[in-house]
């Protein structure tokens, strides 16, 4: 590919960037993950896609990249497993993304866990399931072998997509997020079997994944929401947003007019106290926010839908 004539597409700003089409984007986004792009030339369209913006169909070509490297695990017979991604971790309030897991596991539902974190000023998500005795699978048997028996594992997304990965962890070394952030949210290592977990954060991102998920989701139902800190937990306060996206069809999962809760935040962020948190909700101790209640029971209908 020539770098430079990409780099002069998406390049020249806000105002005078093209969008690439779906089938450059995807021919892009593969040299990208195999890793055949030198570092300055991938340095400038990274911060290039990052000022400009992924359009849906760069979004699309980039998915269909990302999930032709991706490893395919198998899951077993019944209800569809919900992917969990994990990326950002607890800043100021406690990480219920695992009750959300613990909560649907329960039910029969298997869950996925997956991600990587590179957040210096955050408490990581993989030292709250360590806390919580659910510590990273060693392999993709072991994670296939523990939904198998336990409903639910974590795996890192070195062990899904190692190019990835690559791509995530330039984040301390840009300063900023790239496109392998939001594509890593659409990740899906079990092709019509599972219900990804599409947690966003600023409201751009739900409009564009609201365009794209129609699209990808004709063999495997999605449920974009707000993301709470970025992880896929519905923030407590918030009014809630989670729609349903199965066979190409968005359906709302929630109720337009229910009003924002006047509920605290949960500051036990470091690991001990954010699992002691967690396991007493699970187990009935403290109750469950009404939203995140709310997000598990749409998944539940996701899942066997």
């Amino acid at each position: 590919m020539n770098w430079s004539e990409l780099i002069r597409e998406v390049g020249r700003g806000t105002r005078g960037a093209r969008d690439l089409d779906a089938a450059t984007a995807e021919h892009l986004m593969g040299a990208i993950l195999d890793r055949q792009v030198p570092d300055m030339e991938l340095g400038a369209l990274l911060l290039s896609m990052r000022i400009k913006g992924e359009s849906p169909q760069e979004l699309a070509g980039f998915h269909a990249a990302m999930q032709a490297r991706t490893a395919r695990l198998d899951l077993p017979p019944g209800p569809r497993c919900v992917l969990l991604p994990s990326f950002n971790g607890a800043r100021k309030t406690a990480n219920l993304m695992p009750l959300v897991a613990l909560l649907l596991a329960r039910e029969g539902v298997p869950v996925l866990i997956f991600g990587r974190h590179d957040f210096d000023s955050r408490i990581s998500p993989f030292a709250l399931l360590d806390a919580l005795g659910l510590p990273a699978a060693d392999s993709l048997q072991q994670a296939h072998t523990q939904l198998a028996t336990q409903r639910l594992a974590v795996l890192p997304l070195q062990a899904l997509n190692p190019g990835l990965d690559a791509l995530m962890a330039l984040r301390p070394r840009l300063g900023v997020r790239n496109s392998g952030h939001s594509l890593a949210k659409l990740l899906d290592p079990c092709p019509g079997r599972c219900v990804r977990v599409v947690a966003v954060t600023h409201p751009e991102y739900l409009d564009s994944m609201s365009t794209l998920l129609p699209t990808i989701s004709l063999a495997s139902p999605s449920l974009l929401m707000r993301a709470c800190e970025g992880e896929a937990f519905a923030h407590p306060r918030r009014r809630p947003h989670l729609v349903g996206f199965t066979g190409g069809q968005a359906q709302p999962l929630h109720d337009p007019e229910a009003p924002e809760e006047d509920v605290p935040l949960l500051p036990e962020i470091e690991p001990a106290a954010n699992a002691a948190v967690v396991r007493r909700m699970a187990d009935g101790d403290l109750p469950v926010p009404r939203r995140v209640t709310e997000q598990v029971q749409a998944l539940i209908k996701l899942a066997y839908s």
